[in-house]
């Protein structure tokens, strides 16, 4: 992985002709990041994660907390994410924060326009926290981050074009192109749960029918079996057995560990899940053509359970298939933390201001002091 301290070459040698190599402004700032630990925040609706990371992803130690509930002001999120901030600073020099954040964030990360769970409506976090932190802030939309972390630091390394699937309680989605995260014009490119598959389908939250995540998520996944148990279907015994009755106790977690220990249903959930997943995902590289799809979120625990039916339905409607490369399907390295330090990577981008202000200030006492000690008249200054 090309670093700072890889490009240090004087001018004319090596440094230029691979920065012009590279094209993008984003990138350029990535390989001339500093090299200096940041935070990175990850705020979903139940938790808040807060972590130091170095410049080669490394955790070097976090933090997390419930998120406040979300009919609080959104000032009670922000003093949560103040306190995680400077807990941390006390035990690292940290130079910046980056900040994943559930829900749309504009074109200029500043404002977190819709957060479906929490109380942030056209709020702008960016400038309220740098009011209240002495470093840089940067606001992303969480899955821009968690792609990012993989891109850096896991599955998507070394891709051009990638394309991030993040499946939870809905599905989420960001993506990559030459190193260049794509927001959109108006910065909420990448909602692709929403996406209509089944005109007139499944009623969604976000109010229309037949979203994508509806019949590819945790929460499809687990209206499928609680359906089937209420039903008393008879393939839906071993559930039922394992609740002890109790149809509410159900979970994405729960299903994964029995498809795992056999037992049918639970099996056959997944792959009815996995097949509209590559139904969406066969949709996706017909617009996007990407080389990757990166699978992260809480359902991909499932692996080849889920996977191995994704990629089967993925060729089986990819258009043009026989006659065109196919992007190749894997599962997110990273887990539940990549949210995190794709974040605080992202921060680092912007933590070179802080270098500089900081070494000015150095700069100053230092021109202080000497001009102190020349007036004093002591030999160390001349």
């Amino acid at each position: 992985m090309s670093t700072y301290r890889d490009f240090t070459a004087p001018i004319g040698s090596r440094r230029a002709p691979v920065l012009r190599t590279v094209g993008t402004r984003e990138r350029r700032s990535h390989l001339t990041a500093p090299r200096v630990p940041t935070v990175g925040i990850d705020i979903g609706g139940t938790k808040v994660m807060a972590g130091v990371v170095d410049a080669d992803g490394n955790i070097l130690e976090r933090l997390r907390t419930e998120t406040p509930d979300k009919s609080k002001s959104p000032k009670v999120v922000e003093d949560t994410i103040v306190e995680l901030v400077l807990d941390l600073s006390d035990r690292h020099d940290v130079h910046a924060v980056g900040i994943g954040a559930a829900g749309w964030v504009d074109a200029d990360r500043n404002r977190v326009l819709f957060a479906p769970h929490l109380s942030w409506r056209n709020e702008p976090l960016r400038d309220r926290l740098a009011g209240r932190l002495a470093v840089p802030v940067l606001v992303d939309n969480d899955a821009n981050s968690a792609a990012w972390a993989e891109w850096r630091f896991g599955a998507g390394r070394g891709e051009d074009h990638l394309v991030m699937i993040t499946l939870g309680t809905g599905i989420g989605g960001a993506i990559l192109e030459d190193g260049q995260v794509k927001r959109g014009k108006y910065g909420v490119a990448g909602e692709f749960g929403h996406m209509q598959v089944v005109p007139g389908g499944h009623r969604c939250p976000c109010g229309n029918r037949g979203c994508w995540e509806q019949y590819s998520s945790g929460n499809a996944l687990v209206r499928e079996a609680r359906e089937l148990a209420a039903a008393d279907s008879p393939v839906a015994y071993g559930i039922i057995e394992h609740v002890k009755g109790n149809i509410a106790d159900i979970s994405g977690p729960m299903i994964t560990e029995l498809a795992r220990d056999g037992d049918a249903m639970c099996i056959e959930l997944l792959q009815d899940i996995g097949q509209w997943l590559g139904v969406g995902i066969a949709n996706l590289a017909a617009a996007l053509d990407p080389s990757c799809f990166v699978i992260g979120g809480g359902v991909s625990a499932a692996d080849d359970l889920l996977i191995g039916p994704a990629r089967d339905a993925f060729k089986r409607h990819l258009t043009g298939r026989g006659y065109r490369p196919e992007a190749h399907i894997v599962r997110a390295q990273l887990g539940p933390e990549a949210g995190m330090v794709g974040a605080a990577d992202l921060a680092r981008l912007v933590a070179r201001r802080f270098r500089r202000a900081k070494r000015r200030r150095v700069e100053r006492y230092e021109r202080y002091e000497r001009f102190a000690e020349a007036r004093r008249g002591t030999p160390e200054s001349l």
